[in-house]
């Protein structure tokens, strides 16, 4: 109704006499129901429904009205329920109003029409029709050509919800890019073909300058920093469920104010600790054993190129890091002839906190070495040359030495069993260490 409000009644009003002072019904008003609340002569509520459309005509079902009585007109439907649909490669997707007649030439028009890389040659329409033994799809193809061209064979009638998809032309993409940069000799981001390699690449950007280090080369690739950052995420939901575990079950015997206190100190730690992991963003390195052009093409490593792949080409650098569990974590200008060992001696050596076993090397193209996974022999990019315990070995230019932390020195620590773990791959996939505590 127009004017909705409490309204005052003479006697043997009508419902017809209300909708009267109410200025009517409006546009928008479903007028096969109407609906009166009213209180029973027992205290009770019954609810009358009217067609206001039979009162209108014939005047038939003009109720009276009674003191209290509730009137709700309601809306239409705001369900739009012939439309038929069109996505795909045209100039705008979406939902359309049907009208009888309808064709498939008129919802190609209505949508803008085809974008230049739509497919020509066919396209799918689906069709749900609705039978006695449920709702069955019916799939047909299309000619867009000839349909824009009016042949009726393709050019069909449409029915409502039907669903028009435009394909591409195959293996569409408007440009798929990569970025070299560093010592090549054109450095840039470079348009692709599907299938071209990374030795076809390097050939484009000019090859390597006379500066080039192909060891520390590190190739980067958005699929790939997907899949570590889903994995690193996993890993830390974990461990924080682990870690908020032992939390509560430690507060729970906390036997005086000075336990509880210091639990809650340890608690801070932890969320200190879940909260510094979760800043930590993988890079998609991909370790590849880049070297000079002619041993590098069709090689194991001269991988097929994907949209947004990176390669850098740093300079040699002249330093090599210690950090972690060591009384001068710095950087040292690279020996060839200083071992794993020395470069720790020249940091003042280990503390009485270094995890001596867990000692590792973080190598500039992504991979790691470990001292529990030494095998005295050198690894995929031919660095570590000398053949004997890890301690001995003899890092790249550009590599870090780290030395972890005991864990176990903190009492909550203990209890977590893939801290360790956790933080190698942290290490690992985003370059980044994270001290526990």
């Amino acid at each position: 109704m127009k004017v909705p409000a409490i309204y005052e009644l003479k006697e043997d009003t009508k419902l017809s006499d209300l909708l009267e002072m109410t200025g009517g019904v409006n546009g928008i008003s479903f007028k096969n129901r109407v609906q009166i609340l009213r209180v029973g002569n027992a205290g009770d509520q019954d609810l009358v429904e009217i067609n206001l459309s039979e009162i209108e005509k014939e005047k038939e079902n003009n109720i009276t009205l009674r003191d209290g009585d509730l009137v709700k007109i309601f809306t239409i439907s705001q369900t739009v329920e012939k439309v038929v649909h069109i996505t795909g490669a045209v100039k705008s997707q979406g939902t359309f109003g049907y009208r009888d007649g309808m064709t498939v030439k008129d919802l190609l028009t209505y949508s803008g029409g085809l974008l230049r890389y739509s497919s020509k040659e066919e396209a799918e329409l689906t069709r749900v029709n609705i039978t006695s033994e449920g709702p069955k799809t019916e799939r047909i193809i299309v000619k867009l050509s000839k349909a824009m061209d009016g042949d009726p064979q393709y050019n069909i009638s449409l029915k409502e919800d039907d669903y028009l998809f435009v394909r591409t032309v195959p293996e569409w993409g408007l440009y798929r890019t990569i970025s070299v940069t560093g010592e090549v000799k054109f450095p840039g981001t470079y348009t692709i073909n599907k299938g071209e390699t990374l030795s076809s690449l390097i050939e484009r950007a000019g090859g390597f300058t006379d500066k080039a280090y192909l060891k520390g080369s590190v190739f980067t690739r958005e699929s790939v920093r997907n899949l570590q950052q889903k994995q690193l995420d996993e890993s830390i939901n974990r461990l924080e469920q682990e870690i908020m575990s032992q939390s509560a079950k430690t507060i729970e015997v906390a036997l005086t104010s000075e336990d509880v206190q210091q639990q809650k100190a340890a608690d801070e730690q932890r969320k200190g600790l879940i909260t510094k992991m979760r800043s930590v963003k993988a890079r998609g390195v991909v370790s590849i054993k880049i070297d000079k052009l002619d041993n590098f093409k069709n090689s194991y490593y001269d991988i097929p190129l994907e949209n947004g792949d990176t390669l850098y080409v740093p300079e040699q650098p002249h330093q090599v890091q210690v950090i972690g569990a060591v009384y001068n974590p710095t950087a040292f200008v690279y020996n060839p002839n200083m071992t794993v060992e020395a470069y720790m001696k020249y940091a003042g050596g280990m503390t009485r906190n270094a995890e001596y076993d867990d000692i590792y090397v973080l190598k500039m193209d992504g991979t790691a070495i470990s001292k529990r996974g030494w095998s005295g022999s050198s690894d995929v990019n031919g660095g570590w040359f000398f053949k004997g315990s890890f301690m001995s070995s003899v890092p790249d230019p550009g590599d870090t030495i780290v030395i972890p932390e005991k864990i176990e020195r903190i009492a909550w620590l203990k209890e977590v069993k893939d801290l360790t773990q956790i933080l190698y791959q942290i290490a690992v996939t985003a370059g980044v260490l994270i001290v526990a505590f």
